[in-house]
């Protein structure tokens, strides 16, 4: 393995990846659910995702654009609405903890919240172009996988402190807003081309 290629890779992946939406879902995952539940979830998403980059290299970069921007926009907007109806759940019935709070629950949302935030992302994309440059497929994947991985991590563990200092109630609001953002840049995005 190439230590130069991966600590490229790292420093480039990590780099892009923490003003991304997925440390934002991390974030908000890591305030409601056991830490290393989701980051197992977040850790195998990641996996995948790098896998994904890794093998289809080039073609991701032949997506069409428009579809995966009003993807993204629509779950974003799920997402955002989701968050306030399960606010309004929360203030109903105490602020009680979440019934779903199982490893297989946590993790597999966190999963799926994940890889779908994550497909077609950026970082995916520079994976692909890394490993496509370097021919260093296992220097690329590694690097981008733990680069991934720490932003995660530190996303989640960021939620947990959050939550000691701010309310629930302004952290749902906030992150509902920035996904409505989001949601709404990403649909303007496919609507644009």
């Amino acid at each position: 393995m190439n230590l130069t290629v991966f600590a490229v890779t790292f420093g480039i992946i990590f780099l892009a990846e923490l003003p991304d939406k997925t440390a934002l879902a991390a974030l908000m995952l890591g305030t409601r659910y056991r830490a290393s539940y989701v980051f197992a979830g977040l850790a195998a998403a990641m996996a995948v995702q790098v896998g994904l980059a890794l093998v289809a290299g080039s073609l991701l970069a032949l997506l069409p654009h428009r579809w995966v921007e009003g993807v993204a926009g629509a779950l974003f907007l799920v997402g955002a609405v989701m968050l306030l109806m399960h606010k309004d759940e929360d203030e109903e019935h105490g602020g009680r903890k979440p019934v779903a709070n199982s490893f297989w629950k946590v993790a597999g949302a966190s999963f799926l919240v994940v890889a779908v935030a994550e497909f077609g992302d950026l970082t995916q994309i520079m994976t692909a172009n890394l490993a496509a440059k370097y021919a260093e497929p296992l220097a690329v994947g590694l690097g981008a996988w733990l680069a991934l991985c720490s932003v995660g991590g530190l996303a989640v563990l960021g939620g947990r402190k959050l939550l000691e200092h701010v309310p629930m109630k302004a952290i749902i609001r906030v992150a509902a807003a920035a996904m409505l953002v989001l949601s709404a840049i990403s649909i303007a995005e496919a609507v644009t081309g």
